[in-house]
């Protein structure tokens, strides 16, 4: 049982910044939990995901689509390529430009990272009925869409 000085002070407790901040910690514990399980990140999924949504892309593009800094970009590129995950070409129309593509077997990861992020969301909302889940999920998006356009901030996966 936490004493006195362990206990959050009550006036916190209810704070809706609170209570967002404390459970953002513990969904992102959830999900880079599931994800190194197969030994992945989330930047791994985001680029996944995001090549099998739009196609082959430059690293630039790639980056300002899945919302990943470009200074994280070649790093996390040069992970999925070392595990053939991905495929770099140069651009037939810029030579000094890479082309990344998705491969068959990062296909079958972004399946495989996909079921681990599906167990991470259902064990974040573990007390939620189908019902509040999908109540949160419009709330919660509504609340980014109202400050996104208040500040001008493009629609952009998890930054």
């Amino acid at each position: 049982m936490p004493t006195s000085a362990e206990k959050t002070p009550a006036r916190w407790e209810s704070l809706p910044s609170w209570l967002l901040t404390q459970t953002a910690n513990h969904a992102h514990r959830l999900v880079a939990e599931a994800f190194s399980s197969v030994g992945a990140r989330g930047y791994h999924y985001r680029l996944l995901a995001t090549l099998e949504e739009f196609g082959p892309a430059s690293q630039a593009a790639l980056g300002r689509r899945s919302g990943i800094h470009l200074s994280d970009m070649v790093a996390a590129v040069n992970e999925l390529a070392d595990r053939e995950l991905v495929e770099r070409a140069p651009d037939p129309s810029d030579r000094r430009r890479n082309i990344i593509s998705l491969t068959a077997a990062g296909k079958r990861q972004l399946r495989q990272l996909e079921k681990k992020l599906a167990a991470g969301q259902d064990e974040l909302l573990a007390p939620l009925s189908p019902e509040e889940r999908q109540r949160l999920t419009e709330l919660l998006s509504r609340l980014l869409d109202h400050h996104n356009r208040r500040t001008g901030t493009p629609d952009e996966p998890w930054r």
